[in-house]
């Protein structure tokens, strides 16, 4: 029989942070064991700048996480994000000794080092490596160069950095929580693998995340990643000017704009009006909602308009460029009014709110089903695809067996486990999951494996960091 592959996803957000436990059932639909939010106390645009705030939100989130679904969680795979990512485009080749043998993966791996030899500003690491496309001895739009001959390799690579500090913070942040560290992925492009169909991958996509402290970007065409970015402005930047437009506290801004916000003033009639409670016995204020309206539209078009000089730049208007899809839009932004029509009016691209309920199983809650989740959702998927067993049951953690001594004399006194039923299926449980880590034969793409490598040594040059540091 074979045994649940149980995944976390841990989503460390502006606004809040998100633990979220998910398998996949027997139709390959993700279902969702647990989920637990916490407010996000100490990270600022998707950076951390309070270690101490930061641990404490991640151990209530993984805490709620856990009482909800019964399981422990042990380790996380986590979305980085945050102002200071940037990504390049680089094409790298190398000459193969023997033409006559065929390409193989030793091959592949040899150009992705010597991609990770790019010199850098100070202070930045290389922290993923995507390939986009191939060529071979001049043949070019190669996407699977295994088992080809050739003598030059060349590939086109989608390069993303960022700052190693901000990186190391976040695994520092998650080890002190007790829990480790299983994998790193970019933010958009969890949000991607949970709201985006292969086809509008194919034809050609922005994915625009709207988060709390920022707005991530990810471009694909003919199913590769072509660009991303992210705009260090996202909806908390509207709750501020809300405030401030307003001269109200950020709890009530922030109510006003879920509540009554919308991205479109024409929506509003002039007589229309929120009563909000004045502090500590002050009358009442009143606000009007085209007024309300006038600010956040402001700044909605100021994130859009940042985010499609991103899209100019890839190149939308280059006719092999064009995104036939046009524009998707998740995070918790993607909720606001009238956005939707909003970024159509300024881009002039079609536009859809992106749902993570594609992939979700058919009894999962709405609330999961939000757009709020969509990167939670994406990073669980994440876990499952790098098939990490991060979770165990209760029961199992509380039944393991105790150590015992036996009389013998003290020199030669030796620990024996009393063996319970419960230890072996715990003990084969586990050597299952590792032998289909190691011998599993399904087939992957060269993407696949290239990303998962690269993550897995990078997770290992951040878990031996921060061991050496202690």
């Amino acid at each position: 029989m074979e045994k649940d592959n149980i995944a976390v996803g841990l989503d460390i957000g502006t606004t809040k942070i998100v633990a979220m436990i998910g398998k996949k059932n027997e139709y390959g639909k993700l279902e969702i064991l647990g989920i637990g939010k916490s407010k996000s106390l100490g990270v600022a645009r998707g950076v951390v700048n309070n270690i101490t705030q930061t641990i404490q939100s991640i151990q209530q989130a993984i805490l709620e996480a856990e009482n909800n679904s019964g399981y422990k969680i042990k380790d996380v795979v986590v979305g980085i994000a945050g102002q200071h990512i940037r990504s390049i485009q680089h094409t790298d080749y190398i000459s193969r000794n023997n033409p006559e043998e065929v390409i193989g993966e030793k091959d592949i791996q040899l150009l992705i080092d010597q991609v990770n030899k790019l010199a850098m500003l100070p202070g930045e690491e290389i922290i993923h490596v995507l390939p986009q496309e191939f060529k071979i001895d001049g043949q070019s739009e190669i996407k699977e160069p295994i088992g080809m001959y050739g003598g030059r390799l060349e590939s086109s690579f989608h390069v993303v950095v960022g700052q190693a500090s901000s990186i190391r913070n976040v695994g520092r942040c998650i080890q002190s929580s007790g829990i480790e560290l299983s994998g790193l992925t970019l933010e958009p492009l969890a949000s991607a693998d949970a709201v985006l169909s292969q086809e509008e991958k194919e034809a050609g996509v922005a994915l625009i995340d709207i988060g709390g402290g920022t707005t991530d970007l990810a471009i694909f065409k003919d199913g590769i990643i072509r660009h991303t970015a992210v705009i260090p402005f996202g909806g908390n930047v509207i709750t501020d000017d809300i405030k401030e437009g307003c001269s109200i506290i950020e709890k009530q801004a922030e109510l006003l704009k879920i509540k009554f916000g919308s991205a479109w003033p024409g929506e509003n009639k002039d007589n229309e009006i929120v009563s909000i409670p004045g502090l500590r016995g002050r009358e009442p204020k009143e606000i009007s909602l085209k007024n309300l309206s006038k600010i956040i539209h402001a700044r909605v078009v100021e994130i859009v308009e940042q985010v499609f000089a991103e899209i100019k730049a890839y190149g939308h208007e280059d006719p092999r460029k064009k995104l036939i899809a046009g524009i998707v839009l998740t995070g918790g932004g993607a909720q606001l009014k009238h956005i939707k029509q909003l970024v159509e009016y300024i881009t002039g691209m079609d536009t859809r709110i992106g749902y993570p309920n594609e992939h979700l199983a058919g009894n999962s809650s709405e609330e999961i089903s939000s757009p709020l989740f969509a990167t939670a959702v994406g990073l669980v998927m994440n876990s499952i695809e790098n098939s990490t067993q991060s979770a165990v049951r209760m029961e199992l953690v509380n039944e393991l067996p105790k150590v015992v001594y036996r009389n013998v004399p003290p020199q030669t006194q030796q620990p024996v486990q009393q063996r319970y039923e419960v230890e072996e299926n715990y003990v084969e449980r586990v050597e299952t999951i590792e032998d289909s880590r190691n011998n599993g034969t399904k087939e992957e793409s060269t993407e696949t494996k290239i990303r998962r490598s690269f993550f897995d040594r990078y997770v290992d040059k951040i878990k031996d960091f921060l061991d050496n540091a202690e």
